[in-house]
Order: structure tokens, then C-alpha cells, then sequence
């Protein structure tokens, strides 16, 4: 009997599932209900039953009981009741090929699966959607599972998301419908959602989803991808919050390899992209302890308990500060930027920041 594949644990669109799920299962009712509906008919068209004994007959029929007739047929009642049996004979193998399907080959686990998927996405709240599963969506998703974000995938090609996680034994909560659409984006629980990344391939896709998704849901937050420079204002409009575009910043980072190695070097090293790694946090002055969010950043002493270095602090009103001076102390609404290893910023995160 085949196992259920562990990349299946996605969460369909109520559409998507009806559609695929419960076909069959719908298929062989409607069947069912057909039939009864033809036994009935025929026999009080052909042999002038009354409603009820057109019903008896039918159910002893349909059954294949073994009971009698209620009185004797006509030739023509016969030859009905003969191409009603055969017509029963192949509903009912088909019925037990859907019976077989989901309860031997995993279909009725699938379905479950499903289901149970469809409560755990319903429960999310603060999670991050991820609007594509190309090379972008994929790189942004394992970024944010890395960070212990809850992410849901929103992707059409169920076989790109399977291709993707086959062999890894990784459970990807997943969406399989257009993002642009309304019930789409409610499925994966944009009303619910902190942040939305759109990295469909097309522009214009990604204009209509940050369109959508702002509509739905004033305050999250929106990144998007472009291709052309001219897309830019537009997903801007459309209710982005930021705009990337991957082949620019391609593009200045070989440039940059050539003529400043060494700080591509390091920033590679800060995305995770080196050897010995490094890890960017931001805290803002409410997440600090309450003891600490009176003293100045010489006094919170991060380098000498932690290893973690502080490179910056963004103040409530948008400006940033680079190496704030030692006696600041940080105001209410500003952000303070860290520098360190995945240790020391564990570390930091355990002593700084309030339970």
C-alpha cells in the first residue's frame, strides 16, 4: 500500500479540494441517485407502478435482494429491468473503485490530512505568506522557516512545491490556487497575516496581488517582486511596501565582486551565504526588558555580554543612526540594529529581551 508522501502536508483551497478531493465521491452519489431515479421512473412508466411500487422495486433491484416481483412483467418490462441491472452492476463497480482508491492508495488520508491542515492555517495568526515557489519564493521561504517564521505558500503547480521538497522530509503548509484571486489569498489567511512576499514571475500578477492583499488587509505588510524597472511605481501604487528587483541587485553584486570583494565577501557572510555566518537582529525599545530601556547603549553593555556588536539604531521618526554614539540612550519607538553569530544573538535575545 503506498504511504502517503510527507511533502503532501499542504492545505488546499476549499475550491481546489472539492474539485479534487471529493469528485469521485460526488460522481458516484450522483450515480447512485441517477439510478434510483431511473428505476423509478421506468417502472411506473413501463409497467404503470404506483410510486411506491415503482420505489420497491427499484430498492429490491438495486440491492439484488433476491425478492419477488409484485406481479408478473411484460416483455418490455423485462428487457428494462435486464439493461437496469447491468447499468447497476457497473455504478456499483465503480463505486468500489472510489471506496477502493481512498481507503488502499492513501486518498481518504489525503483527505484527512487535509482537513486537518485546513484547522492548523485557520489557527495561524502573525504568520507570512509567500506568493510563488520559483527560485525567489523558494529562497525566501527557507530564509524565513531558518528565522522560525510560520510561512504559508501560496503556489498553482502542486507539482513544483512537490519537486522542490521531494527527498527532504520538509511539511510545507501550502495554498494550490492564483494568487491574485480573493479566495485564494483568504485561504492562506491574509486577514490574519502579518506579512506578504510576491514573487510571481509576471509583474502584473504580483500588482494584483499586492492590490488584493491591501484590500483585504490594510495593515499588513507587503514586499514584491519586479522584472522591469517601470513595474516599480506601480506595485508601489497597487499597496507594496517594498519593491526588489532580483537581476538589478544581481547585477550590482557581480560588479561589486570585482571592484569590492572583500565587503561582498562580508555581506555574503551577513545573508547566510559564507562560511562562517552571520546574523542581523533588530529589538526595538519596547521588546528590552524594563530594566533596560532607561540606559545607554554603553551602559546595556551588548558586546561585552553577548559578542554581539550594535551597528545601528533606527529612530522612531525613520532616520538611522550607523555606530550610534555609546552615551545614547534609545527612545521610545527606536529600533536597535545587531551584528553577530547565530550564538551570540541567541544569547542576546535570551538577556535583552523582555519574556
Amino acid at each position: 500500500m503506498p504511504s502517503l508522501p510527507r511533502f503532501t502536508s499542504f492545505l488546499y483551497t476549499r475550491a481546489i479540494w472539492r474539485r479534487f478531493a471529493l469528485t469521485r465521491f460526488v460522481g458516484a452519489l450522483a450515480l447512485t441517485a441517477l439510478s434510483l431515479v431511473v428505476g423509478v421512473g421506468g417502472f411506473m412508466w413501463v409497467e404503470g407502478y404506483s410510486l411506491l411500487e415503482a420505489f420497491y422495486m427499484t430498492m429490491i433491484t438495486v440491492s439484488t435482494v433476491g425478492f419477488g416481483e409484485i406481479r408478473p412483467m411484460s416483455p418490455a418490462g423485462r428487457l428494462f429491468v435486464s439493461l437496469y441491472i447491468f447499468f447497476n452492476l457497473l455504478m456499483l463497480a465503480y463505486l468500489l473503485s472510489v471506496l477502493t482508491t481512498y481507503i488502499f492508495d492513501g486518498g481518504l488520508r489525503t483527505m484527512f490530512a487535509m482537513l486537518r491542515n485546513d484547522q492548523e492555517i485557520r489557527a495561524l495568526r502573525q504568520h507570512i505568506i509567500v506568493c510563488g515557489f520559483g527560485r525567489n519564493g523558494r529562497k525566501a521561504y527557507h530564509e524565513l522557516r531558518a528565522n522560525g517564521a510560520q510561512v504559508v505558500i501560496v503556489e498553482q503547480s502542486e507539482e513544483l512545491v512537490k519537486d522542490a521538497t521531494e527527498g527532504t522530509g520538509e511539511a510545507i503548509m501550502a495554498v494550490f490556487g492564483d494568487a491574485t484571486l480573493d479566495e485564494t489569498l483568504r485561504a492562506a489567511g491574509v486577514e490574519r497575516a502579518r506579512a506578504l512576499i510576491t514573487a510571481l514571475p509576471k509583474d502584473a500578477d504580483n500588482v494584483f496581488v499586492a492590490l488584493t492583499a491591501r484590500e483585504l488587509s490594510p495593515g499588513i505588510t507587503i514586499v514584491a517582486r519586479a522584472s522591469l524597472k517601470s513595474s516599480e511605481p506601480k506595485l508601489l501604487r497597487a499597496g507594496a511596501d517594498s519593491v526588489v528587483m532580483p537581476d538589478e541587485i544581481g547585477g550590482s553584486h557581480m560588479a561589486n565582486l570585482i571592484m569590492r570583494p572583500e565587503v561582498i565577501r562580508f555581506l555574503d557572510m551577513i545573508s547566510g551565504l559564507g562560511p562562517n555566518k552571520l546574523r542581523l537582529e533588530e529589538l526595538s525599545s519596547s521588546e528590552l526588558r524594563p530594566e533596560l530601556r532607561s540606559l545607554s547603549i554603553r551602559e546595556l553593555d551588548v558586546r561585552s555580554r553577548t559578542g554581539a556588536t550594535v551597528i545601528g539604531l533606527k529612530h522612531q521618526g525613520g532616520d538611522f543612526t550607523v555606530s550610534p554614539p555609546a552615551d545614547l540612550v534609545p527612545a521610545p519607538g527606536d529600533v536597535l540594529l545587531f551584528l553577530g553569530t547565530d550564538a551570540q544573538i541567541l544569547t542576546l535575545l535570551q538577556l535583552f529581551r523582555a519574556g
